[in-house]
């Protein structure tokens, strides 16, 4: 694993002498994040949400009670696990913080095996649990990103464009007669066919926040964050373009030679009375017309401009 793939974690204690024992056992293997109070974790926490939180109970700010409170209802935060690291010993204690969503404890003073081991144990868990999310968020068959994970994608970029009051582009494609395709090469030339397609979209993507999606059997999405339309649709022409050129072939199409796609797309500056429904809807009827102007083509709607 190299130094970038290492796992974070945020330790919060008030005690500088805490706060260095702890690194030291753990920067080795992990990446570590220092807070010495509620407010400084919660931050920190928010600008880079580690892996797993080790967090003490009695500080003066914020006790470690009313930070654990408030990761949990933090939509960013809530499933990062939590460790307390305490000198109270007794059950009622230990209690409340499982019961608030505390993962384990670790006592104080604190002894090196234990802290490593314990660490280790959530860590691989965190680990696990984020290899079988990733998994249930890919199509299997093109390893893109699947339906769920468009559905989630699309409100956040949609909610994070209300708020900043920024353009989103949405582009719907479809394969031109797929049907045909499947019923005269067969299923697996047309798994075939689904792959290719599928990376040829992604190669025309070159920004960290455009996202593509297979959203249905020969459906595949692109979101567009912080595109007016005019970047928008010209993206789309080169995803059209790519996938032409391709040269898989299609006897059985009805618009050329080769498989195509057709195209429609929307771009939006949210506000509070348009929805993200209408956003997508329009988008999908831009996609009916291209299909009804003779496909292999793009078709957009231009709305309000930021």
């Amino acid at each position: 694993m190299t130094k970038d793939e290492r796992a974070t974690i945020l330790i919060v204690d008030d005690e500088r002498a805490n706060l260095n024992i702890l690194a030291d056992i753990l920067k080795v293997k992990y990446k570590v994040i220092l807070a010495k109070s509620g407010g400084q974790a919660l931050a920190r926490a928010i600008k880079q949400p580690p892996d797993l939180v080790l967090l003490d109970i009695i500080m003066p700010d914020m006790n470690g009670y009313q930070i654990l409170y408030e990761i949990k209802n933090n939509e960013l935060l809530k499933d990062i696990p939590v460790i307390f690291i305490s000198a109270l010993s007794n059950d009622e204690d230990e209690e409340k913080g499982l019961v608030l969503g505390a993962v384990d404890y670790i006592s104080k003073p604190f002894s090196h095996s234990i802290v490593l081991a314990r660490v280790n144990n959530h860590i691989k868990i965190v680990r696990q649990r984020k290899l079988i999310e990733s998994i249930a968020l890919l199509d299997c068959l093109t390893e893109i990103p699947n339906r769920r994970n468009y559905n989630k994608r699309i409100t956040m970029e949609w909610n994070r464009a209300v708020r900043e009051k920024t353009p989103i582009s949405l582009l719907m494609l479809d394969i031109d007669f797929f049907k045909q395709f499947n019923d005269n090469y067969g299923h697996s030339k047309g798994d075939e066919a689904l792959k290719l397609v599928a990376t040829a979209i992604c190669s025309t993507i070159s920004r960290p926040a455009d996202f593509a999606a297979r959203i249905g059997g020969e459906e595949f999405a692109v979101l567009l964050p912080n595109t007016q339309a005019d970047g928008a649709f010209k993206k789309a022409e080169i995803i059209r373009i790519a996938i032409e050129e391709l040269g898989i072939v299609h006897q059985y199409s009805g618009v050329s030679s080769v498989m195509t796609v057709s195209i429609g797309g929307t771009s939006y500056c949210p506000d509070q009375v348009r929805g993200l429904q209408e956003f997508i809807d329009v988008a999908d009827k831009m996609l009916y017309c291209a299909k009804n102007e003779g496909r292999n083509t793009v078709v957009g709607a231009k709305h309000v401009t930021c």
